[in-house]
């Protein structure tokens, strides 16, 4: 009887292994270079409230604090106020090879009227269905939540979307010129807005 116990645990380990599953899922890491438009001598959009060059540098900074997720890495062509031309930021982002690209900009118009955000993808370019994919996908989870309109995706030549070789947006978050547009973007709450958006479709990315 005293020599049946070890074997009988043994037999009771090897049926409870048995039905242990293998756990053979890996989760793909991915990797997204937010692009925070201008920067130093380039303000771009600009307004007595501020500029497009820092609006755009608080969100992209918010977005890194914001992510928590660690099978999401954010990388920053620029994480200064500090100018980067646009072919150093593509060598950037292709050296880095990463899974989407989102360039962050603010618009501005003669035409005080005109509001809401833009997306943009390139003309062509080596990801440019994929590109077409995302930026809808994005457009539709702005419009889930916040409260600027969206015009449709559309295509421009645009350095940073033609030249990148992975899937590339461009954002217009607003409109600088607008008044409306200008107190949502320089706001912090809705820069946090902005930012959490971004945060969760990064983190739906398959």
């Amino acid at each position: 009887m005293k020599k049946s116990i070890p074997l009988f645990l043994i037999c009771a380990a090897l049926v409870s292994f048995a039905f242990v599953k293998p756990d053979t899922k890996t989760t793909k890491q991915i990797n997204v270079v937010i692009d925070a438009g201008h920067g130093g001598t380039d303000f771009g959009a600009t307004s007595s409230s501020g500029t497009e060059k820092l609006i755009v540098e608080q969100i992209t900074t918010k977005i890194k604090f914001l992510n928590k997720n660690e099978n999401v890495v954010i990388h920053l062509t620029r994480n200064e106020d500090k100018y980067i031309s646009l072919s150093d930021r593509t060598a950037i982002i292709n050296n880095i090879k990463p899974d989407l690209v989102l360039s962050l900009h603010v618009n501005q118009s003669a035409n005080v009227a005109k509001s809401g955000m833009e997306f943009y993808v390139a003309n062509e370019s080596a990801a440019s269905e994929k590109s077409i994919l995302i930026a809808n996908a994005l457009r539709t989870k702005f419009t889930q939540n916040n409260t600027l309109k969206s015009s449709e995706v559309r295509k421009a030549p645009f350095f940073i979307l033609k030249k990148s070789e992975a899937p590339a947006v461009l954002v217009e978050l607003g409109y600088m010129s607008n008044l409306d547009d200008r107190e949502y973007l320089t706001n912090d709450l809705e820069q946090n807005k902005i930012a959490a958006t971004i945060v969760a479709f990064i983190s739906e990315l398959k």
